[in-house]
């Protein structure tokens, strides 16, 4: 189940609408220009034939970030904080994993390196290592094959080009009949800071 957590914390890449304002959309600068960021929403995460899903609360800034993962109810499952030189992963049972980064913390837990700087990026539709990236109509990711991962944008919050992703769909392994994950993040609400 830790493996579960982390990797919903990770990937924080379950259907529902998310809100948008119409106003914010027509004066919001483009997704470039986006530096912080609050996200609230739910993930599902299939490992090894089994399956986990729960709410999440990411709060990201360019010194921080904060990834709450709650149950059906609103209760507590982990706290993942990452800012000044420490990443902590906390877990309802008491459970603490502490590293330098974020990305070490992944090593620590999962017994691998993975690129989860990176994540903030592609939660908002960028790249960020120089992957094969293929476009929609309207000139926003629709997929992206990056650091062995593979992210599929399947629906923005509007058809402006400016929209932000609501469903994204994350895959890794399972090729072959070797193991995989898959994350799916659909996000109920975008706070931007103006």
């Amino acid at each position: 189940m830790l493996r579960a957590l982390l990797a919903a914390a990770w990937l924080v890449l379950a259907a529902g609408c998310a809100t948008v304002d119409p106003a914010s959309m027509a004066s919001r600068t483009g997704r470039d220009a986006i530096d912080a960021f609050r996200i609230e929403g739910r993930i599902a995460v299939r490992h090894n034939g089994e399956s986990f899903s729960a709410g999440i609360d990411w709060r990201h800034d360019a010194q921080s970030d904060e990834i709450v993962i709650s149950g059906p109810l609103g209760q507590g499952l982990a706290r993942l904080t990452a800012g000044g030189g420490t990443a902590l992963l906390e877990t309802a049972d008491k459970k603490r994993f502490m590293a330098a980064d974020i990305d070490g913390l992944s090593e620590q837990v999962f017994g691998i390196r993975l690129p989860v700087s990176g994540l903030a990026r592609w939660v908002l539709g960028r790249t960020t290592f120089g992957g094969a990236a293929q476009l929609d109509e309207a000139g926003r990711l629709a997929s992206l094959a990056e650091a062995g991962w593979v992210i599929e944008y399947l629906r923005y919050e509007s058809e402006s080009r400016h929209a932000l992703p609501e469903l994204l769909l994350a895959r890794r392994g399972g090729e072959g009949g070797g193991e995989g994950v898959e994350v799916r993040l659909k996000i109920d609400n975008w706070n931007l800071p103006r």
